[in-house]
């Protein structure tokens, strides 16, 4: 049997003079880098999730801007017993904009936390999905930043 898991994350951002950065953590003993994520808490709605997974994970606060999607995926887990169980993961994403606090700050659950140029965290991502994730928050970024361009 599959059970299913709901999860939710962010993709949390701000400019610097270099231009856009994001925050991406990195776990299994810094191997992999990835988009801050975790399971729903009970009474939770997606976007609290997104947020406290978001804080707890990079150490940052950010504000929700949008949605930006989900991913779906299968994988499977070895149980103590010997056996294994099998998931059906969807994870929704929002993306927000960095407010305050410090990459060191992040949880034990993350090896790492570092602000990098999006275009490096693009090519650094290990999965598809989260690297198609990177790239429509990078043109919704850009779009916000000429919409407040053109609206100054």
């Amino acid at each position: 049997m599959t059970e299913r898991q709901i999860s939710a994350g962010g993709v949390i951002f701000r400019f610097r003079e270099g231009g856009m950065e994001v925050a991406l953590i990195s776990v299994r003993g810094g191997k992999v880098w990835g988009l801050p994520k975790g399971a729903a808490e009970k009474g939770e709605n997606l976007a609290r999730t997104a947020h406290r997974e978001v804080r707890e994970e990079t150490g940052l606060d950010g504000r929700i801007i949008d949605k930006l999607g989900h991913i779906e995926y299968f994988y499977t887990f070895k149980e103590e017993g010997g056996g294994t169980k099998r998931y059906f993961k969807i994870v929704y994403f929002f993306l927000m904009e960095y407010i305050s606090g410090k990459v060191e700050d992040h949880d034990s659950e993350v090896d790492e936390c570092r602000w990098v140029p999006i275009d490096e965290a693009i090519s650094l991502m290990r999965f598809k999905d989260e690297k198609e994730m990177l790239e429509k928050a990078r043109r919704m970024i850009e779009e916000i930043k000429r919409a407040e361009e053109s609206a100054s």
